[in-house]
């Protein structure tokens, strides 16, 4: 859809419309995008607000928590005066501060089997934001099934990963066929996490969705993208898809959605 910018609008994008592989036909791609957030903590929270200032048409955010005082170390879009409110209507009111031209939707629920179908079948990138393996491998058996490109993100102590996953390249399946034993990896309020780190790779991830939408740059494709705050070592690491994948591979065993048990914080590096 053809967009008439106003004259704040294209002050406003400015700086996108001047980049030579974005201009003023990818800002119109971003302000007709949809893009849903699963998560609004650590990762969701710089990923809506870079989202939200990119211009985003619709965006969608779905948790089902409330703000907590220990969020606010690291969940930028939540302040003090939000703890107890629900995190997505103080993340929408934020996004709306920011930038009133984005449409929010917010979903004050659980993404589980049940409903993501339903949840992501309107939009055109899917984002993790999540923090444990069930909602994980959730995410990523419906994005295959439903054909839908979504981008990973997992953070724990000082390490980040990501990948970005498009119809027919590598999946989280492909790389970690299922959840790990129960107790085997810690979770962040065990372990704890830099809350830097949750910007760093939100920040990333950002960028993976407005490549992917203005169709400029390379994507994170069939390679993790890895990183070490503590020693600030980066590394990409090549992954193949796997035909013997239950889910994206030559004769698939999951065909429908099923919730997980296991709820921890991952990061487990291929």
């Amino acid at each position: 859809m053809s967009i008439d910018f106003t004259e704040d609008q294209i002050h406003r994008y400015s700086r996108h419309i001047i980049l030579k592989d974005v201009g003023v036909q990818g800002q119109e791609k971003i302000m007709n995008a949809k893009v849903l957030i699963i998560g609004a903590g650590g990762l969701g929270a710089p990923i809506a607000l870079y989202l939200a200032a990119a211009g985003i048409g619709t965006l969608g955010i779905i948790d089902g928590d409330v703000v907590d005082l220990s969020n606010l170390q690291r969940q930028v879009i939540h302040f003090t005066a939000d703890v107890g409110k629900p995190k997505v209507r103080s993340a929408a009111e934020k996004i709306q501060a920011m930038n009133p031209d984005v449409k929010v939707i917010t979903y004050q629920d659980l993404a589980l089997a049940h409903n993501i179908a339903d949840l992501i079948k309107d939009y055109d990138f899917i984002v993790d934001g999540t923090d444990n393996f069930p909602a994980k491998f959730l995410i990523n058996d419906a994005c295959v099934l439903a054909k839908k490109p979504f981008s990973h993100g997992g953070i724990l102590r000082f390490d980040g990963q990501t990948f970005t996953h498009t119809p027919g390249s590598t999946c989280y399946r492909c790389i970690f066929h299922s959840p790990p034993p129960k107790d085997l990896v810690p979770t962040c309020s065990q372990a704890g996490v830099l809350g830097a780190v949750a910007g760093m790779l939100g920040t990333i991830q950002a960028a993976e969705v407005l490549k992917y939408i203005t169709g400029t740059g390379t994507l994170l494709t069939n390679r993790m993208l890895i990183f070490d705050a503590a020693a600030m070592n980066f590394r990409s690491v090549n992954i193949k898809r796997n035909p013997s994948c239950p889910v994206c591979g030559e004769h698939p065993t999951i065909t429908a959605l099923k919730d997980e048990e296991q709820a921890l914080c991952e990061l487990k590096k291929p």
